[in-house]
């Protein structure tokens, strides 16, 4: 599986890492990803998702249920 959020849509970035001589090097800045199972009460059963710790944030605050319907409305497997 790729490297990006189920939810928010985050992936890797590039730029450069900067020595101390200010010699630039191409680098990957990689999303905080966390694998987390919740539960979906409204249809029983465990949902597992790779979310970010941003995302993490977006479900507390909105609820599981509204976050699943809109990912299942933009085309994700549920």
């Amino acid at each position: 599986m790729a490297r990006v959020c189920q939810v928010t849509g985050k992936k890797p970035i590039t730029g450069n890492k900067v020595s101390h001589s200010n010699i630039k090097t191409k680098r990957r800045f990689l999303p905080n990803l966390q694998t987390k199972r919740y539960f979906l009460a409204e249809e029983d059963k465990w949902v597992t998702l790779k979310v970010s710790s941003e995302a993490i944030r977006t479900i507390n605050k909105n609820g599981l249920l509204s976050v699943v319907k809109k990912l299942r409305a933009a085309g994700e497997k549920i």
